[in-house]
């Protein structure tokens, strides 16, 4: 009998973990050796359980889907990322992918989709799901051609984009250096660096630009996610 597929589910909704481990239960194929229900668990996680492919959800408390995915290619070049994710946004596509993930399939996506993907993956091809590859065919074909302009967002770091990403959800110097295992001193260090590198000197003004970028989403769920100190920090700098 062939070796199961390992899998890491990484999402900050238990129920979401929960039905997908369960979908996955039922097939002989898979096993689910952890669950993570934000970025940094994620990272914990892979290096505990050595996974053959991560499940990877984009928004989750304290490092997001794509932090988490840039350390674990740290880890591991050759790590099997999918990404599974309401959004279907071209930024987070292109980001996801530079940064190395295997796929990027969409929650709308059924049961066999899911199973598809993760027999793609851990095959190592290269999975899309459907409706996310004509997008990108068509927005290919008709693009008009020209220079394509830099994005300030691709010239951070990627502690500068992890020390971004907090900052944006609200957290402090002292709780960033507590998250990634820095000193203040060194979180404190990031944040004026990356701020020199996209021009912007204010924390409401970088709250902004992950917003604009994609880099934090702004709704009713993704708050309902934050702790009352991030939020509190959202109405406090915003505004």
């Amino acid at each position: 009998m062939p070796d199961k597929i390992r899998i890491l589910i990484a999402d900050d909704h238990a129920l979401v973990r929960e039905g997908i481990a369960a979908f996955l239960g039922m097939a002989d194929e898979f096993e689910v050796v952890g669950e993570a229900a934000d970025g940094v668990e994620a990272i914990e996680g892979f290096k505990k359980h050595k996974p053959d492919i991560v499940l990877m959800d984009i928004s989750m408390p304290k490092l997001g889907g794509l932090e988490a995915t840039l350390e674990i290619r740290k880890i591991d070049p050759q790590a099997k990322i999918l990404v599974l994710t309401q959004y279907e946004d071209t930024v987070y596509i292109k980001r996801f992918f530079k940064a190395g993930v295997s796929g990027y399939l969409l929650k709308k996506a059924v049961g066999s989709d899911l199973i598809t993907a993760l027999r793609a993956v851990a095959a190592g091809e290269v999975y899309i799901h459907p409706s996310i590859a004509t997008g990108m065919v068509d927005r290919y074909v008709g693009a008009e051609k020209g220079e394509p302009v830099e994005d300030p967002y691709d010239s951070l770091t990627d502690r500068e984009k992890q020390v971004l990403k907090l900052i944006a959800e609200g957290y402090t110097h002292k709780e960033i250096a507590d998250i990634l295992g820095i000193s203040v001193k060194t979180a404190v260090a990031h944040q004026t660096n990356l701020s020199e590198k996209i021009n912007l000197h204010s924390r409401a003004a970088l709250i902004r630009f992950a917003i604009q970028k994609g880099i934090i989403k702004i709704d009713a769920e993704d708050l309902a996610s934050h702790n009352q100190n991030s939020s509190l920090a959202f109405s406090r700098y915003l505004y």
